[in-house]
């Protein structure tokens, strides 16, 4: 009796158990999932394979790796600066005096009479020696030197800056260089993990992480540097991160766990002038057609929509007729701009830009800045209530659709016309030579300083000026604070003016 007993549990026990693990597997139970991170890696590094599951970190070995030999340390000399601007004689056409200009970010003290050396970071981007940073680390520069990761070291030329975005591009004669792999900044995401990799306080090949903690962020770094009543055209839309940015790290790279650049570190949100928490990019996509402006034509070529724009409030969105605030809200349009010509009104709700959703002003700057002048976007806006779309021709900032160049660039943003001095007038005024200006507009000299028409420039930051070639020449690379000298005919004393380019 017992064994019978104890019989039938065994059997019972064993069916149970057959079933169990039939479950089991029909069910994928006895299946553990991990998740293998494969990065193979070309180079003198080795493919890091990390099996992870997801309750375990973010491992940043590859990124690092990756991105490290590409970032280098630029070093820019500057010039003893004068330490007053005083005309000479007394008269009612006196100049402007030198009004201190502030550097943007950690340029030279115009005050003291040593060289000055200014430390930033850059990007390698192509194996020939083509490096980006930001604009405000070589800016005014007269010299500026690269060193690798290597600790290599090398004589740089400026190619190009951009003010407006705070990009420049610079290039030293190196060859088999490393370079980064652009990411496709549209595509970051709050959230996603990132490395600062820069220079910060001469520290070379420094790392550090964060989280990308916003995008589209304005932070009106230029606002000072606009004259009343001009348009501010600087692109403001940037990444901000949490990862740890330092005086030095400007021009660095800002890369994902793939070790792609997804920004140019520029700015740092500080009370001290030392990282307090954030730090803001500018996004890859808005590099790399900046860049590439830079070195083929020497001058970003920027297109623009022509309309005044601000983000949508709520209150906006009601007088707009929307239960939320969402998109672009028109201001008004510029007269014959490329928005006017393609149909845009003012109070128009633009929503997407070549089907890109844009909910704020940074957001659409960003976009339109990533084309040319004679490019055709796609804007999708609403208006009285209906979703239309309008294909606009961008134009440049003078309003054509050509492509511009430095001369026209630098000439317009002046607002003069000049002419050589012929040998009747070079002599009656005992000149070697010089340019008179034939006419002003509106433009900087105007805005900045008393200058009138007839005045004679006969040097530029000390430099001579004999013809209009040299007048170009010297000034049409040249951002920062200016002092041009001259003349005016009849007048017994030379005048000085200062303005900022």
């Amino acid at each position: 009796m017992n064994f019978k007993r104890n019989g039938s549990t065994a059997l019972v026990a064993f069916i149970s158990a057959f079933a169990a693990v039939a479950v089991f597997n029909y069910f994928g139970l006895n299946k553990q999932t991990v998740n293998i991170m494969e990065r193979p890696i070309q180079g003198k590094y080795t493919a890091y394979n990390a099996p992870r599951t997801e309750m375990q970190p973010i491992d940043f070995r590859y990124s690092a790796a990756a991105s490290t030999p590409c970032v280098v340390h630029i070093k820019s000399t500057f010039k003893p600066q004068r330490t007053a601007y005083k005309p000479q004689g007394n008269d009612p056409f006196q100049g402007m005096l030198g009004q201190d200009f502030p550097q943007f970010f950690h340029g030279p003290n115009p005050y003291q009479q040593q060289p000055q050396i200014a430390s930033g970071s850059g990007v390698i981007v192509s194996k020939d020696g083509y490096i980006v940073t930001n604009n405000h680390v070589v800016q005014d520069a007269d010299e500026v030197e690269v060193v690798l990761d290597n600790n290599k070291t090398y004589k740089a030329k400026v190619i190009g800056k951009d003010p407006d975005t705070d990009i420049a591009l610079v290039k030293i004669e190196a060859s088999n260089l490393p370079t980064i792999e652009f990411a496709n900044s549209d595509s970051v995401l709050v959230g996603e993990w990132v490395l600062a990799v820069g220079n910060p306080f001469d520290l070379a090949s420094t790392v550090t992480a964060g989280i990308v903690s916003a995008k589209g962020r304005n932070l009106n770094l230029h606002e000072d540097d606009v004259a009343p009543g001009t348009p501010n055209t600087s692109i403001e839309s940037f990444i901000q991160t949490d990862a740890a940015v330092n005086p030095g790290n400007s021009g660095g790279a800002l890369v994902n766990v793939s070790g792609q650049l997804v920004g140019i570190n520029t700015a740092i949100a500080s009370p001290t002038g030392s990282y307090a928490g954030y730090s803001f990019a500018v996004p890859s996509n808005i590099v790399k057609k900046v860049i590439f402006d830079l070195e083929k034509f020497g001058v970003s070529q920027r297109g623009y929509l022509g309309v005044t724009i601000r983000t949508m409030d709520d209150e906006t969105s009601k007088t707009a007729g929307f239960d939320h605030p969402y998109g672009v809200y028109v201001d008004g349009v510029n007269k014959g701009s490329a928005g006017e010509e393609a149909g845009l009104k003012n109070k128009d709700v633009i929503t997407k830009i070549n089907g890109f959703p844009v909910n704020s002003s940074p957001e659409l700057q960003e976009q339109v800045a990533q084309y040319r002048p004679g490019d055709k976007i796609s804007v999708e806006f609403i208006r009285d209530g209906k979703t239309e779309t309008a294909t606009v021709t961008l134009k440049n900032k003078y309003n054509t659709t050509a492509k511009i160049d430095n001369a026209m660039d630098f000439l317009n943003a002046l607002g003069v016309k000049v002419e050589n001095l012929s040998p009747n007038e070079l002599q009656a005024l005992g000149l070697r030579g010089g340019v008179k200006i034939t006419e002003l507009q509106k433009g900087k000299l105007s805005e900045f300083t008393d200058i009138r028409k007839g005045f004679i420039i006969t040097q530029i930051d000390d430099q001579t000026v004999n013809n209009v070639q040299d007048f170009e020449n010297i000034l049409k690379d040249k951002t920062g604070k200016v002092l041009v000298e001259g003349i005016y005919p009849n007048k017994p004393a030379s005048y000085m003016y200062a303005f900022k380019m």
